[in-house]
């Protein structure tokens, strides 16, 4: 079967600990991620979800595996665009790796289908986020345009 993925590969110095604590903590997500947060119980088979600054959801999912500082996968429906939506669920899969002082993070979102509009999409999205955490935890202050949701 074709697919559509995108992987996304960044070396942040910082610990495993701080990466996942950026990853997952809500007060975090804020500085990096647009404004947005994550909700979940981060245990396997536990619901997930992205919430936009006005409390309405724009991904959601649930929390497929989960091994604290290394792992992380979530199957990730878009829950905010109709033509996204209907694609179905995909797949992100983070994966933390230490690399001497600092951490490898690679980022894997992935869909069974060809050309899928969704993983064209977070393919635009992923990197300035991404950018913006590596900011944040080598510099204290994340980039400026990931701090609010776009109009």
């Amino acid at each position: 079967m074709a697919r559509s993925k995108f992987v996304y590969v960044t070396y942040i110095r910082t610990t495993p600990a701080k990466l996942w604590k950026a990853l997952i903590t809500p007060e975090i997500n804020r500085q990096f991620f647009y404004d947005t947060t994550q909700e979940s119980e981060w245990k396997r088979g536990a619901p997930w979800r992205l919430v936009k600054p006005d409390g309405d959801t724009c991904d959601s999912g649930k929390v497929l595996e989960i091994q604290p500082q290394k792992r992380l996968v979530l199957k990730w429906r878009n829950e905010s665009v109709p033509e996204l939506r209907k694609e179905g669920y995909s797949r992100m899969t983070c994966e933390i790796e230490r690399q001497g002082p600092s951490v490898k993070l690679t980022i894997i979102h992935e869909m069974g289908r060809p050309k899928s509009k969704l993983i064209e999409s977070v393919s635009e999205g992923w990197p300035p986020i991404l950018s913006s955490l590596k900011s944040l935890l080598e510099t204290g202050e994340s980039l400026v345009e990931t701090r609010t949701w776009p109009d």
